[in-house]
């Protein structure tokens, strides 16, 4: 069994990829700074003895470098970042800050320490608004906020560090995660968490636009368990690919499946269209296919059906 450090390991995605992991067997070390994760998250993680965990904020200097010395982990999955498109635009000092520095010092700690693979979680951010459908790695990236520009130097950072010091970088870009510990109240929450909760409130739900507007909504369970593949399965070679399940789900397809839990909800609010908003996304999942055996398990219905089931 593997040791694997998980950078936001209280985070949403974190969570989940570290009790993915630990359900596996492996032992796993976490950190996180509890900027926008929650202890809450880890409880499950926290009654297993082979789960350790460390209150720090992987951008301070020397935190990251001292746990990596001692533990010397078998991969880190680098999942600690800010998470919000409009706080990069707002901010962009801080996005550098944890989006880019942060990965040059994950880099330079695995470079140090040889610590042989690094997972990275880039983003689907990375293509910006293009309208080559579906999107494949191969796609030049054209982001058009800091957080997909902060996203794809991270990946160059890390793949830069794989090509000249031998470690095993695999990059992946997520589309839409949802499911369980998603936080709606956040303001940057995706559009499944945000229904969720209106739902639950018996409040109307506001769409911009027509409704048909799609994307590919791929479960938190399963974009762990790309994670854990990548960070455990031996003879990976460095690369980026897409975590995503091919499948164009529109807003209305999303509504028509709370509509059964949630009938008694009013009827849709329909807004006009917000500039910038792209319409479609669609990943290509051939890549995780081929380089990791990766294939999403989980339909949009199951994880809505989980969703709303344990909230």
């Amino acid at each position: 069994m593997a040791h694997i450090l998980v950078t936001g390991a209280a985070g949403f995605i974190g969570s989940h990829t570290v009790d993915r992991l630990l359900a596996a067997g492996h032992d796993v070390t976490g950190m996180d700074n509890f900027r926008t994760g929650r202890r809450a998250n880890l409880e499950a993680a926290g009654k297993s003895s082979r789960f350790h965990f460390h209150e720090l904020d992987v951008a301070a200097p020397g935190a990251l470098d001292g746990v990596v010395a001692r533990l010397r982990p078998d991969a880190i999955i680098h999942l600690a970042a800010l998470v919000s498109v409009p706080e990069s635009v707002a901010n962009p000092e801080l996005n550098y800050t944890l989006n880019v520095h942060a990965t040059h010092l994950v880099a330079e700690a695995a470079r140090t320490h040889r610590v042989p693979r690094v997972v990275f979680a880039s983003s689907a951010a990375v293509y910006g608004d293009s309208t080559a459908l579906p999107l494949h790695e191969s796609i030049a990236g054209r982001p058009i906020s800091p957080y997909g520009a902060a996203k794809l130097a991270s990946e160059s950072i890390l793949l830069g560090h794989a090509a000249a010091f031998g470690l095993t970088v695999r990059c992946h870009r997520y589309f839409n995660v949802f499911g369980p510990r998603q936080d709606p109240a956040s303001p940057y929450s995706g559009v499944i968490s945000i229904f969720d909760r209106r739902h639950r409130e018996g409040k109307a739900v506001t769409i911009y636009g027509d409704g048909k507007q799609t994307r590919d909504f791929i479960s938190v369970h399963d974009v762990a368990a790309a994670n854990a593949i990548a960070a455990t399965k031996p003879g990976l070679r460095s690369g980026v690919a897409n975590i995503c399940t091919g499948r164009a789900t529109s807003l209305l397809d999303l509504l028509k499946i709370f509509r059964k839990h949630f009938p008694a909800v009013p009827p849709l609010v329909q807004g006009e269209p917000r500039a910038g908003d792209i319409v479609h996304s669609l990943g290509a999942p051939d890549e995780a296919r081929a380089a990791l055996g990766f294939t999403s398990d989980v339909t949009v219905e199951e994880g809505l059906d989980e969703l709303i089931r344990v909230g």
